[in-house]
């Protein structure tokens, strides 16, 4: 069975060590090196998670972030690397799962934050993979959208969802829609098909984290 998981996650690790620690990514207020220390936050210190879901302690989270963020940087890296092999979401039965998207939409995150930057040629195999997950993700992400909404990857497949309403359709390979259901609209490379109005709103919509 392919590892996509594990193949993101040393590309990113290539490229974060590549750019060194101050080169800037598309999340706001992120430089590599604020990167590299969240991920080896998330699955290092799964307390840290308690001010992603939990308002109030987003100020831990963040003091947290920013302590591992001043940190050698080689060693964030080499951290980033080796996961804790039967870590919560590191261990092989949920490894896949739970860090396919995750690697592939950071990977993406610093990619694209670089000068001249174009989307990746992905295998099929790659791509199928990320499709399996779409369909649910859009359903959740996008169940309240006042629209009735068709996310479709052509030779992949496609899924309904929002709230009714006017016909909006989302297009673009899988990878592209992750990006876009992620959260990453202004820099995913996706065709929206409908109204002005209901095309603007959901590229400016606060999607994914």
């Amino acid at each position: 069975m392919p590892r996509y998981a594990d193949s993101e996650r040393q590309s990113l690790a290539d490229l974060l060590l590549a750019l060194g620690p101050d080169a800037p990514t598309i999340n706001e207020g992120w430089e590599t090196r604020h990167m590299a220390a969240h991920l080896v936050l998330r699955e290092r210190r799964p307390d840290a998670a308690a001010g992603i879901m939990i308002r109030p302690l987003a100020g831990y989270t963040e003091r947290l972030l920013q302590k591992m963020a001043a940190q050698p940087y080689d060693d964030l890296i080499a951290r980033l690397r080796r996961p804790p092999r039967w870590g919560l979401i590191t261990n092989p039965l949920v490894n896949e799962l739970a860090n396919g998207l995750e690697f592939l939409v950071h990977h993406e995150d610093v990619r694209r934050a670089q000068p001249d930057w174009q989307p990746r040629d992905l295998s099929p195999g790659h791509q199928a993979a990320i499709w399996k997950q779409l369909p649910m993700m859009a359903r959740m992400a996008l169940r309240r959208f006042p629209a009735a909404l068709v996310v479709q990857a052509p030779g992949y497949g496609e899924g309904s969802t929002g709230a009714g309403g006017e016909p909006l359709r989302l297009v673009g390979a899988p990878s592209e829609l992750a990006l876009f259901l992620m959260g990453r609209q202004r820099v995913a490379r996706v065709q929206l098909t409908g109204s002005n109005a209901l095309t603007e709103r959901l590229r400016t919509t606060k999607l994914g984290g």
